[in-house]
């Protein structure tokens, strides 16, 4: 947790990235849709410019934080090309909290400096695993509007998310079965390349690989729940929460334990 390590332009951005998230976030209610999205797309703008400046920076520095922050990003990334498709999906102030919190966190945990990475595939391998997590984080997004909106039509109320309950449903599975396959990919690269990545003969029986193979196996059995058995609703949210858990401990948990309790490097 420390501010200085950080480029003194980083922190200008991430500051002012965590104010631009908190205009929409607290003050939605006052603000029109116009003045909430422009606030939420320079806040998107000036967060993928301090992500650049972390990432690659010389040496880059990776940790915890910055996989939130990365992975917060990537939601909004998400969220802003549905916004196009779908001009009533409202999930504007949530999104602005998570992105000001994943913000201010990265400022704080900046991550350790990755100088020694020497495999080429590493990179890769980071990639699609940041990547799966951002398509994941949409789906519990979209999953946490899909049970508001079941309450309010049990409440004959109008759906808070703008959107029919099927629509959410269906954009909701489409992002866990795109996130299945960019976690199954990071797992082939890290089967086939483990060696080239740590330095190690063999598969990496750590807390990331078991975490990481659990949350693969239950997203697996979520769609093939829903295949063929045609899960949904409670049952199908409960179990994408799961494993999107089972996921966040993969890495994040077990960096965040690395880190901020052992005080250890990436």
């Amino acid at each position: 947790m420390i501010l200085t390590t950080a480029p003194f332009a980083n922190v200008l951005l991430c500051v002012a990235a965590a104010l631009a998230y908190a205009v929409p976030a607290l003050g939605a209610p006052h603000l029109s849709m116009r003045a909430s999205k422009s606030a939420l797309r320079l806040a998107w703008l000036l967060h993928g410019l301090a992500l650049s400046i972390g990432l690659f920076d010389s040496p880059p520095h990776f940790g915890f934080a910055p996989a939130l922050s990365v992975t917060a990003w990537l939601v909004l990334t998400v969220y802003a090309v549905e916004s196009h498709l779908f001009p009533q999906l409202e999930a504007r102030w949530a999104l602005a909290g998570l992105g000001a919190v994943a913000v201010l966190l990265a400022l704080l945990f900046p991550g350790s400096s990755l100088h020694d990475m020497a495999s080429p595939w590493l990179p890769l391998h980071w990639a699609l695993g940041i990547a799966s997590y951002g398509l994941f984080g949409a789906a519990v997004v979209h999953a946490w509007l899909m049970t508001r909106a079941e309450r309010q039509m049990r409440n004959a109320a109008e759906a808070p998310s703008g959107l029919p309950l099927l629509t959410l449903e269906r954009l909701t599975f489409r992002l866990v079965a795109a996130g299945f396959v960019l976690l199954s990919a990071t797992l082939l690269v890290g089967w086939f390349f483990d060696e080239q990545l740590y330095g190690v003969h063999g598969w990496r029986w750590s807390h990331k690989t078991v975490f990481s193979l659990l949350s693969w196996l239950t997203f697996a059995i979520l769609l093939l729940g829903r295949s063929r058995f045609g899960w949904r609703g409670r049952k199908a949210v409960r179990v994408l929460y799961i494993g999107a858990g089972l996921l966040l401990l993969a890495y994040v948990g077990s960096q965040f334990v690395l880190e901020v309790v052992l005080r250890r490097g990436v």
